[in-house]
């Protein structure tokens, strides 16, 4: 069945590519001359023909919930580590933010920093930080995916960094693989809703969102027990220091 599935993209990636050098032609014969069309800069895309708009639900959606948060908290300033680059970028335009990262990025925009930073050894004091995100990070510390030691538990000392330098009231938003509990070596883990609730005994849950792969769908509060039920959801944890 697999080789099946196989032959038949391929047979969909021929029949779409030999189409789009039917739309060449086409459009070569019927040009207006505005534009130098040559076979040397042809590109084929073979996959945007959709019906919808298709999109990644989990990086598509958790930035989207964590901006929704920081308009209703407001701080002053945010500090994200190494979440998805264009979620500190955009947020900057009307918040200041700090952005970390092992491999950090060079940026220059205005109200935006960019540093590198280990996630087990974060450069803050205890208690210092009011406003904090880290999201589809904590799942691949450890791995050596991005360069990082080997370390099984190195998730669960970047959980307890986070932890550690969050201001007393302050908020963190956490998002994280959530359902059956497994490590997809060397990608990234995928926890239970309990797991993650665990590792941070000194914060208060104040709100979890899922974004399901059933329901194809963030849901916004979630009852913790959909998680049971998911293969690869996303877990948006918004906790806050007790």
């Amino acid at each position: 069945m697999p080789m099946i599935k196989r032959l038949a993209r391929k047979a969909r990636s021929f029949l779409r590519a030999f189409l789009i050098i039917k739309d060449f032609r086409k459009f070569a014969v019927e040009s207006d001359g505005r534009f130098s069309i040559a076979w040397r800069d042809f590109q084929p895309q073979l996959s945007d023909k959709t019906v919808r708009t298709e999109f990644d639900l989990h990086y598509i959606y958790h930035p989207a919930w964590a901006a929704r948060v920081l308009a209703e908290t407001k701080p002053a300033k945010h500090i994200d580590i190494s979440s998805s680059l264009s979620f500190s970028t955009l947020v900057s335009a009307w918040l200041p933010v700090d952005f970390y990262d092992f491999r950090p990025a060079d940026l220059r925009l205005s109200n935006l920093t960019s540093q590198s930073v280990d996630l087990n050894r974060l450069p803050f004091s205890d208690n210092s930080v009011a406003s904090l995100s880290c999201m589809h990070t904590v799942e691949h510390i450890g791995l050596g995916r991005y360069g990082d030691k080997i370390d099984p538990r190195g998730d669960l000392k970047a959980m307890a960094e986070l932890a550690r330098v969050l201001a007393p009231g302050g908020n963190l938003l956490l998002a994280v693989p959530v359902g059956q509990p497994r490590i997809c070596f060397n990608a990234h883990r995928i926890y239970s809703f309990e797991q993650i609730v665990s590792s941070f005994p000194t914060l208060a849950l104040r709100e979890f969102t899922l974004i399901s792969e059933k329901e194809k769908t963030m849901i916004r509060p979630a009852d913790p027990k959909l998680v049971k039920v998911e293969r690869y959801g996303c877990g948006c944890f918004w906790f806050v220091k007790k």
